[in-house]
């Protein structure tokens, strides 16, 4: 699929040397093949991965709308997350302990799950199915890029395509950027969080931009015709409503002191998703059924409190973040110091016990706080919010272009872009001054002395180890011999 590069040609004068190089990779027959092949691949990895975003939505509004409506009841009675998460901790952790693959990625890990797996499919996508639709206050793009790249890799099988360990990246990425469109309503989203998640440079950074970005494309297209042909949703993230007005300085001031706080404050939700992680892994069944009840409780402490559903606790938060930016003063200040609270917690349980992807809830967490502090004297609601979002995104995931660029096309506007940018990048940079996170056990996924993957929680010292895609992993995220708490 993927030769090693041909040696830079002689610049010509007319274009950099980069171009020559990138010029001389494109007439490679085996690159070729492989723009070809992830052009292919992106209409059935397309399909799979519409097919399951919308079991997930119609599975959620099942069990939290459908099904207390026919009880009688308008919104969910505050006890309902209790049975429904500890089924889903029940199931998950059966799932890690008895499939292959461990049901994917730990989410405390952030959004950098190791190489595409076909084994561990099943796993993956029994684990999302649990934890998702029952309340798991996770989103769904991390399963989703392990549905897109372990397709990938299995269509690559069936067609008896050679796999090597340098075409297999290429195959993941272009798999993974072809499920992503929908959930982000945007296909450049995918492709740039994947670019970045890679952390690679130069001629390699072009060799897996291009198939990504083809393979996104084409994705794109097929999640708009099936969602009309169907008449299904798959939930598509998206904020209406939102009127930017012009940046003034006290935007500016309070987002940079807003991403700060946010940035610290993320840290240390993710480092207690870590700390939950590391109590799971010595009892798998038992406590990752006990962290779910424990994330369902604060959802029912959240309607109890403030007499709102408790599925804006409960649940990624995306169908929460459109209400919020639709119409934020219909959130009174107990309502958001709550949820802020609650949803904190239940994030940070689910982060370490459960499985799915750590952006949505990050982003509504941050949404929240900037709506919040919007009274300050010289913030506005939509700088706040945008702020927030680009802030908690960064700070959570590590990886600050994408949550720029994805805040900005969630608002739906330019005017937030400088605000935006410089909350992400304060934010990030908060997050690498603090102290490093707890590191992760080690799981089948990542065995001793490999990566535990290069999400989140806090600055870590490099190694010189490479991880997925050829990224520097911090050395926290790694796993060497035995390891303080143990695996069960």
């Amino acid at each position: 699929m993927h030769e090693p590069e041909p040696a830079a040609a002689p610049a010509t004068g007319t274009q950099p040397a980069a171009a020559d190089r990138l010029r001389d990779l494109l007439r490679t027959r085996a690159y070729q093949k492989a723009l070809v092949f992830s052009a292919l691949i992106g209409i059935p990895v397309s399909l799979a991965a519409f097919w399951f975003l919308a079991a997930l939505h119609e599975l959620e509004h099942a069990l939290w709308a459908d099904l207390p409506e026919a009880l009688g009841w308008n919104t969910p009675p505050w006890w309902w997350p209790l049975p429904l998460l500890t089924l889903a901790g029940l199931t998950v952790g059966l799932v890690v302990r008895h499939l292959p693959g461990t049901g994917g990625h730990v989410p405390a890990a952030g959004l950098n799950p190791h190489g595409p797996s076909t084994s561990a499919l099943p796993g993956v996508l029994l684990a999302a199915l649990a934890s998702l639709p029952l309340g798991a206050v996770l989103g769904p793009e991390a399963p989703l890029i392990a549905l897109g790249g372990g397709l990938a890799l299995l269509l690559a099988q069936l067609a008896r395509a050679p796999v090597t360990a340098q075409s297999a990246p290429l195959l993941g990425a272009a798999g993974a950027a072809a499920a992503l469109p929908a959930i982000f309503g945007n296909p450049l989203v995918g492709a740039v969080i994947l670019i970045e998640v890679a952390g690679v440079g130069g001629p390699r950074l072009f060799a897996v931009m291009l198939p990504a970005l083809l393979s996104s494309g084409i994705g794109s297209l097929v999640f708009t015709g099936f969602g009309r042909w169907t008449g299904l949703s798959t939930g598509n993230l998206s904020l209406k409503g939102l009127t930017s007005p012009r940046l003034d300085a006290g935007d500016v001031v309070w987002a940079v002191l807003l991403a700060v706080a946010i940035g610290a404050a993320m840290h240390y939700v993710i480092n207690t998703g870590r700390l939950a992680a590391v109590f799971v892994s010595k009892r798998t069944v038992l406590h990752t059924t006990a962290c779910a009840l424990a994330a369902g409780a604060c959802a029912a402490v959240y309607a109890l409190a403030v007499d709102r559903s408790p599925a804006e606790v409960a649940s990624s938060g995306q169908a929460a973040l459109s209400r919020l930016a639709e119409d934020p003063h219909a959130w009174g200040v107990g309502a958001l110091i709550a949820v802020l609270l609650c949803k904190g917690a239940a994030y940070a349980l689910c982060l370490g016990s459960l499985r799915g992807g750590p952006v949505f809830p990050a982003l509504f967490l941050g949404a929240a706080t900037g709506v919040l502090l919007a009274p300050l004297p010289g913030l506005g609601v939509v700088p706040g919010l945008a702020a927030g979002m680009a802030a908690a995104g960064a700070a959570a995931l590590r990886l600050p272009v994408s949550s720029a660029v994805l805040a900005v096309l969630l608002l739906g506007s330019a005017a937030m872009t400088p605000v935006v940018i410089l909350a992400a990048v304060v934010g990030f940079v908060t997050v690498e001054l603090l102290p490093p996170g707890r590191a992760l056990p080690p799981t089948e996924e990542a065995p001793a002395g490999s990566t535990a993957g290069g999400g989140s929680g806090g600055r870590d010292e490099p190694d010189t180890g490479a991880g997925a895609g050829g990224r520097d992993v911090p050395r926290a995220d790694r796993v060497s011999g035995r390891h303080e708490g143990g695996a069960e």
